[in-house]
């Protein structure tokens, strides 16, 4: 289930609201002594995450379906997107060596299955309640708190102390709605983020001759992946060089995108198969379709390019 960008609802009556949490979402199907991950795209993610494995014992041994997000925690003790880019990336042959170093955790928000019972078309607050009975709280999982009775203005104001993406709101009386993105769970951030398709890139000079200068950017709309800007900040030279591996495979003759591309940009442009995504941050939307001050945040390996659209204002 996914959610609709939006606002505060005018009424918090009828209303949950939880931090918007900024990690991976992935669906945890829990059997009697092991755990298997799937990201959004429904890719199999269990190996790169074995901490997790141990929510199997935590359940009690039952038989569940979760949903919720895999986060790692920075230096404030707050989730970081920019921390689990480290163990996302990571080859799975040094997963583990890796995890001694950076290790995530499982924040369940969602209860779907429990031994062998569909609960999707429960209510949000009875799934809710259910899913707390499991008292899932442990070094590398958790519960988060889902707030009711507060007004939603004082848990966005919570958010934003902690430098968190946003809130989520929740219909109380909501039921579960696989591969739907609904009205009754509504995402509201507090700094504007895009997910967008990396066409190509504009090669870097002075400091980064020989690498990234820009990133090409687009969403997709009926007629194609249409021309979003370019991104040129927010890269450390760790991540240049990922950057780098990841792109130089895709190298190709022309344009992958459905229209034009400014000179400045299109001259050196070198154009790339339009299959990896990435997550920005921006100011606004220029009346010509393109990204304002868009700065880099991160890979996100678990979005399919072809959904990839124009999140609305």
């Amino acid at each position: 289930m996914l959610a609709t960008a939006g606002e505060l609802p005018a009424d918090d009556a009828g209303w949950a609201y939880e931090m918007k949490w900024d990690g991976l979402r992935a669906i945890g199907y829990v059997a009697h002594d092991s755990v298997t991950l799937r990201s959004r795209s429904d890719r199999d993610i269990t190996s790169g995450y074995p901490e997790l494995q141990g929510i199997a014992a935590a359940t009690g041994h039952a038989e569940a379906v979760l949903d919720g997000e895999i986060v790692a925690f920075g230096e404030n003790g707050w989730p970081s997107f920019e921390v689990l880019q480290q163990r996302m990336n990571s080859p799975l042959d040094q997963v583990r060596l890796v995890a001694a170093e950076i290790s995530v955790s499982y924040l369940a928000f969602d209860l779907l299955v429990l031994d062998g019972e569909p609960l999707f078309g429960q209510p949000y607050r009875q799934r809710r309640e259910r899913l707390e009975q499991l008292a899932l709280d442990g070094q590398y999982w958790q519960t988060p708190p889902a707030f009711t009775g507060l007004p939603g203005a004082d848990v966005q104001v919570l958010s934003r102390q902690h430098s968190l993406e946003g809130v989520m709101a929740k219909r109380l009386e909501s039921r579960y709605e696989p591969g739907r993105r609904s009205t009754s769970w509504i995402k509201i951030k507090n700094v504007r983020r895009q997910e967008v398709v990396v066409g190509g890139w504009k090669p870097g000079t002075g400091a980064r001759s020989g690498q990234i200068g820009s990133l090409l950017v687009g969403v997709q709309e009926p007629a194609g992946l249409v021309y979003a800007g370019h991104v040129g900040t927010g890269f450390s030279q760790q991540t240049l060089r990922l950057l780098g591996q990841r792109l130089t495979p895709l190298v190709s003759d022309a344009s992958p995108f459905a229209t034009p591309v400014p000179a400045e940009h299109a001259g050196a442009a070198v154009w790339v198969r339009p299959v990896v995504v990435i997550e920005v941050t921006f100011a606004e939307w220029t009346s010509a379709g393109r990204l304002r001050a868009a700065t880099y945040q991160g890979l996100r390996t678990d979005k399919d390019p072809a959904e990839v659209v124009r999140e609305p204002a």
